[in-house]
């Protein structure tokens, strides 16, 4: 936190179990993002970042404690960057999955961290949920956090398999804001990229 301690002091910890979305397209990859923290019933942080670079190819979205996602997705990104510089070539994104699965399983469960890994490589779009227990699951659409249940129910109804992007942007951003609307950890910003 920029003012020092979470409230409390060390023993608390600063909770992103928030609202992420990622949903696949023909030709890309969508995922999405709010940016409250949360440390118990205070707001910790209102601009927490929870997309989290890991490539040029791959990026990774993060629900759970902040500590741990981020400091997860920081080892996940230094382990592809020497990767890259040994082999002259970007990750693959089964690759990054099978680091990142290993890192949490190594743990087992004592790292709060829900991840969405999404990206891009020579087998096309790539989307990847793992969480803390070493989870693994693959598909064309996850939302995680405390307020996914309530993403879930727009992205459903909304969801097509011929989406443009900004078709995909829209439904995102409607189904973020539906979570925070209803979900007390959720809220902010809605942030949204494309891959």
């Amino acid at each position: 936190l920029p003012d020092g301690l979470p409230p409390g002091g060390l023993s608390e910890t600063i909770s992103t179990y928030r609202t992420i979305i990622k949903t696949c397209l023909e030709n890309g990859v969508v995922l999405g993002a709010d940016t409250r923290a949360t440390s118990g019933e205070v707001v910790a942080d209102k601009m927490c970042a929870k997309i989290h670079y890991i490539s040029p190819n791959i990026y990774c979205c993060g629900a759970g404690t902040a500590a741990d996602t981020e400091k997860t997705t920081d080892l996940l990104s230094s382990n592809l960057t020497i990767f890259s510089m040994n082999s002259g070539r970007n990750p693959r994104v089964v690759m990054a999955v099978n680091i990142l699965q290993d890192m949490l399983f190594r743990y087992r469960g004592q790292i709060g961290a829900s991840l969405i890994l999404v990206g891009w490589d020579n087998k096309g779009p790539g989307l990847y949920y793992v969480d803390d227990n070493a989870t693994r699951l693959s598909g064309r659409m996850f939302s995680t956090g405390c307020g996914s249940s309530y993403a879930y129910g727009v992205i459903d109804s909304g969801s097509r398999e011929d989406m443009t992007v900004e078709e995909a942007y829209e439904l995102g951003r409607r189904g973020i804001t539906h979570a925070t609307h209803r979900d007390a950890y959720s809220g902010g910003v809605v942030k949204l990229m494309t891959i």
